[in-house]
């Protein structure tokens, strides 16, 4: 029986709302609405999809119409409501005022990601802010809410527990976090953040950032400021015996000009525990510094070492000869091999690309410190 009431309430206020529309007061059409949401309200965990629609046509006279402050509590109303009209959800979510557009754009469930995409390109910041707060956001529409959002925005994004993102979504997250400490940690504190823009995070990061990861996660981020005391340590030495290094350089350079140096020559070197010359061929065969290759190689983990070689196009074999070098020059404990082989062999050429492009980066910054 209720049914039928439910059915036959909106038919009859069909015919009620051309006359409310044609000639009625403000107060009328505002009374309208809430007896019209009052009904919907009531009854929606009953209504079929056919039933919502026609609510949904009822709602489309009545907001094209209506105020501002009555949309706004409409827009209140219906917000928490999962079977809430989804036409009249969209346009309230694409509304410009911000008080009518918020509840629904940070609650409903009704809306999916094309309305709240091409809200967030479209609207203000604070459409977007609301945006940000939703329970689950999907990596398609926080990539939007980075590339447009202010700091806020993104700060705000980046909090949201429900919040998933792209690797261009971490992409772009990376670059928006340089000089900005508390994005930073939110970003090195995303559980998913793929590792490679993890690591360029943390070049990129002051010792504050460091610390501050350091402390909310051990495991995962001590090992940072020992690479960074560790790099420097080994390159001062390197420096002091610059002589040796400097015959080890020639040779190798005279190797690779006479198109001699090879992957066979790299894994003899490593082989022979020959770091200086291993260093400089494989920067060779990579394209890049010495001084790159260096602090790639020195760091505490391996992906540095995997990152050249990948570039340079190395089989696993030599890989392994340059690790097993790292172990026993170094005294740590052995390297987890079979590990390390299952993430070399997962390792695309154009990640290691990207990652060796920004090391070239950092490089070039820190000889020219005073250039924009």
């Amino acid at each position: 029986m209720n049914s039928k009431v439910a059915v036959a309430g909106p038919d009859n206020l069909l015919d009620e709302l051309q006359t409310t529309l044609a000639h009625g007061t403000v107060a009328r059409r505002v009374e309208t609405l809430r007896r019209v949401t009052d009904l919907f309200i009531n009854g929606a965990v009953d209504y079929s999809d056919q039933q919502i629609e026609l609510f949904d046509d009822v709602f489309q006279y009545l907001i094209q119409q209506i105020e501002g402050s009555a949309k706004a509590l409409l827009s209140n109303r219906l917000a928490p409501l999962p079977d809430a009209p989804p036409r009249t959800v969209r346009a309230l979510a694409l509304d410009d005022l911000i008080e009518v557009a918020a509840p629904v754009l940070s609650q409903s469930e009704r809306l999916d990601d094309d309305a709240l995409i091409e809200t967030a390109r479209t609207k203000s910041q604070a459409h977007l802010m609301a945006i940000s707060t939703r329970k689950v956001l999907s990596g398609a529409v926080t990539d939007v809410l980075v590339q447009r959002g202010d700091d806020e925005v993104v700060q705000n994004t980046v909090n949201n527990p429900g919040a998933e993102f792209s690797e261009c979504g971490f992409t772009r997250l990376v670059d928006r976090a340089e000089g900005n400490d508390d994005l930073s940690t939110s970003v090195g504190l995303r559980s998913n953040i793929p590792r490679h823009l993890y690591l360029k995070l943390l070049a990129k990061a002051s010792e504050t950032v460091r610390a501050r990861l350091e402390a909310a996660n051990p495991l995962q981020a001590k090992e940072v400021p020992t690479a960074v005391r560790k790099a420097t340590k080994l390159a001062r030495s390197a420096s002091a015996a610059s002589e040796q290094i400097a015959i080890a350089h020639a040779l190798v350079k005279s190797l690779h000009e006479d198109g001699r140096l090879n992957e066979q020559q790299v894994e003899a070197f490593a082989k022979a525990g020959k770091f200086d010359e291993a260093n400089a061929s494989i920067a060779a065969l990579a394209n890049v510094t010495v001084t790159i290759a260096e602090n790639m190689m020195i760091e505490t983990r391996t992906e540095g070492v995997m990152i050249l070689a990948k570039v340079a196009g190395l089989s696993w074999s030599t890989v392994r000869a340059i690790i097993n070098m790292r172990d026993d020059l170094s005294r740590m404990g052995p390297t987890d091999l079979k590990a390390c082989q299952a993430t070399y062999e997962r390792l695309r050429p154009a990640t290691a690309q990207q990652v060796l492009r920004f090391h070239r980066m950092q490089q070039a910054a820190a000889e020219n410190p005073g250039s924009d």
